[in-house]
């Protein structure tokens, strides 16, 4: 394929795997006003937000309206919460992501497959969870508790946002693990218990709201909560 990637460093730096890979990787300045028609010479566009998120969004939105080509935004996760479905973006690739994840990445964005962060982007945003005053709108990754604003990196989002979906019910670290962060995560259930004590600290004076169930798991909103070493 034929990449034209923003950014105002080597494409490889942004995004180490790609440079496995056997595509033709143009580069243009990340603040270049790209044409529809300069656009469409490429399959598939890279903007990268890796260094500098701000430039990357001004990218994305000076990009011509009817620009053909699908766009990708490279970000480091803990920048993933500012992403908006107005960035008119198709995917996420995170710059840790390895060369068959890119790859893959890039063949469905190709295709017109949306996988995940396009899918906000091509329609509706998706509708808010919220449970016991907190509340995920998961179409701009934002969190908030009784209306304050939670600053988290993307797993504590995805971990918040899965208890507060499931509301009410117990799940061991396992299938925490399993659930959020995928069943190719090599890591140990510990870092589970890492990221529930972190968010727990976020809720502040709602921390009570993640229960432990001793010797089964965590559980979100539960009537009665066990207490736990923290």
């Amino acid at each position: 394929m034929q990449l034209l990637c923003l950014t105002d460093t080597d494409p490889a730096t942004a995004l180490p795997g790609l440079d496995l890979l056997p595509h033709e990787v143009h580069r243009s300045p990340l603040n270049v006003r790209l044409s529809a028609g300069a656009a469409a010479r490429f399959d598939l566009l890279l903007i990268d937000g890796v260094r500098d998120i701000r430039g990357a969004r001004t990218a994305c939105l000076e990009l011509a309206p009817d620009c053909p080509v699908p766009r990708l935004l490279l970000c480091g996760e803990t920048m993933l919460a500012v992403v908006t479905p107005e960035w008119q973006i198709s995917d996420v690739i995170l710059p840790t992501a390895s060369p068959s994840e890119i790859e893959l990445r890039l063949r469905l964005a190709a295709a017109g497959t949306p996988t995940g962060a396009g899918t906000a982007a091509a329609g509706s945003a998706p509708a808010a969870v919220s449970a016991a005053g907190v509340v995920i709108d998961e179409g701009n990754f934002t969190a908030r508790v009784h209306d304050r604003l939670l600053d988290l990196t993307y797993k504590e989002f995805e971990l918040l946002h899965f208890l507060t979906s499931n509301s009410g019910r117990v799940f061991t670290r396992e299938q925490l693990l399993s659930e959020v962060w995928g069943t190719d995560y090599y890591g140990g259930t510990r870092t589970v218990d890492v990221h529930v004590r972190r968010l727990r600290a976020k809720l502040g004076e709602q921390e009570g709201l993640i229960g432990t169930v001793r010797g089964v798991g965590y559980g979100f909103a539960r009537g009665q909560e066990e207490s736990e070493e923290r």
